[in-house]
């Protein structure tokens, strides 16, 4: 046998679903190469198989070409013992190594074994049965052990990702202040908890209520991470003393530099609420307006439109709208995930629309709060019957 690269391939056809086996020998002794070349042969397995002498060989050919299966002697004249399977496997964690043992090395393969190969086999009494179970369940045995830690970090990191995302979730900051909030985020990506819509409130020192919702375009985590961005960005602007189209102004500036792809834009409603003097002010660039709940009923609380952050950078003109509110009263607002999916029957019913989610409130019998946004989302989701998927995030605040 050349100790040159060489394949040889089985004569004999391989069981119906067996694949073809690159199995790699590193083995220095001729004598030992050949018989497990002859031996390889007899058992029938389809496998191409390529001989090298020495580790360092060995190494070149793995990092170049790969291989399903080593058969590796621990005796070889630049390595031995553990640690020329411990080279391999960093090299090629992917692959099956069985290790050759003499007749007086068993404690060695036994050590082989616990260090990580997946087998060994005694020169002198392997027999082409053996030969071919050993190497089917290496390789076997090895896609098992990788599809399981595969599956390990994925579990992990989809946790990590889950408490990184329900950390960045609002919480509202209200501390001192009668009004109260409730909120549902229902992202459209599966198995997420964040998408690009996202909404926040807050009171600052002047007994002000603030609040936003937005809807960032498209759907994936960049939105979602730029989502989150523009809700931080949002709270810490307005308790800093930034207010309307100022405030949006800077919310635009950050979206233009974080967001990616270059054309992502973001709606946004902001509202200032004053609810001892029964003022309401609301700021649109380019979102639904809120809705004034009252009584178990809702009306649109219709306002001055401007651009969507970043459709036109720098030339917003977003203009306050005014209102008076009536005591013990409440507002809705929400991203348009809610009422654009369709309001029941066939295919190409109509869309839910914001007529469709008034008639909604007005059928829940005055529920408020968290039961109100429960029985709204639980009611459009069934009559969309899962036929339009997007974000949706709901924010209702009550005051007395």
């Amino acid at each position: 046998m050349n100790p040159a690269v060489t394949a040889v391939e089985s004569a004999v056809p391989p069981p119906p679903l067996d694949p073809a086996y690159r199995v790699l020998l590193v083995e220095d002794d001729p004598g030992d190469a050949l018989l497990v070349e002859e031996l390889l042969l007899d058992t029938g397995l389809e496998h191409s198989l390529t001989w090298q002498q020495t580790l360092g060989a060995a190494v070149q050919h793995l990092s170049a070409n790969g291989a399903d299966c080593v058969l590796l002697d621990l005796n070889l004249p630049d390595a031995t013992g553990m640690s020329a399977l411990r080279t391999l496997q960093t090299l090629r964690p992917e692959t099956a190594v069985i290790v050759l043992t003499g007749l007086d090395e068993s404690r060695a393969g036994a050590l082989a074994v616990a260090n990580g190969a997946q087998d060994y086999l005694v020169k002198g009494r392997v027999s082409p049965d053996l030969l071919t179970r050993v190497v089917r369940y290496a390789v076997h045995r090895k896609q098992a052990e990788r599809a399981a830690a595969e599956l390990r970090e994925n579990r992990l990191r989809a946790h990590e990702n889950t408490r990184l995302e329900r950390g960045l979730l609002p919480t509202p900051l209200l501390r001192g202040s009668p009004v109260t909030a409730a909120t549902r985020y229902l992202p459209g990506r599966e198995r997420a908890l964040l998408g690009g819509d996202f909404l926040d409130v807050v009171r600052t020192p002047d007994g002000t209520v603030h609040a936003v919702i937005g809807d960032v375009s498209g759907h994936g985590p960049d939105e979602a991470a730029l989502g989150v961005c523009l809700r931080i960005t949002w709270r810490a602007l307005t308790l800093g003393g930034h207010r309307g189209a100022d405030l949006l102004g800077l919310l635009e500036e950050v979206l233009v530099a974080e967001r990616a792809p270059a054309d992502n834009f973001a709606t946004c409603a902001i509202v200032e609420l004053r609810h001892e003097q029964r003022e309401l002010t609301v700021h649109l660039a380019g979102h639904h307006p809120p809705l004034l709940l009252v009584d178990g009923t809702a009306r649109e609380l219709h306002g001055a439109y401007g651009l969507a952050l970043g459709i036109a950078p720098g030339l917003g003109d977003w203009q306050p709208t005014r209102h008076t509110v009536p005591a013990d009263s409440g507002l809705l607002l929400y991203t348009d995930g809610l009422i654009e999916g369709h309001a029941g029957g066939s295919a190409g019913a109509r869309r839910l629309g914001t007529p469709g989610l008034i008639d909604l409130i007005d059928a829940a019998d005055g529920a408020t709060d968290d039961q109100l946004l429960t029985q709204l989302v639980d009611r459009a989701r069934t009559l969309n019957a899962g036929r339009h998927s997007d974000d949706m995030a709901l924010l209702q605040i009550r005051w007395p």
